[in-house]
């Protein structure tokens, strides 16, 4: 099938939805990772406590894991 322009087959679409199923479930994991890991609280530091350095390096982790996700799902 012709979409805007571009080749669509059922193939390359399962393949997404599979793909993106496998990024969201190891981007979950070792978000739950960096939370087990830190010895505190991640929720009450950043939204109680309004710690805006740890909503800058929690924020930083997910950006470094979705791009590394995002590699090795492109190859």
């Amino acid at each position: 099938m012709l979409l805007l322009g571009v080749v669509v087959t059922l193939q390359g679409v399962l393949a997404s939805v599979i793909y993106s199923l496998i990024g969201l479930v190891v981007f979950v994991a070792g978000f739950y990772v960096i939370r087990l890991i830190l010895p505190y609280d991640v929720h009450k530091e950043i939204e109680v406590d309004q710690n805006t350095a740890l909503g800058i390096v929690i924020g930083s982790f997910i950006l470094g894991l979705a791009i590394i996700i995002a590699a090795a799902i492109g190859g």
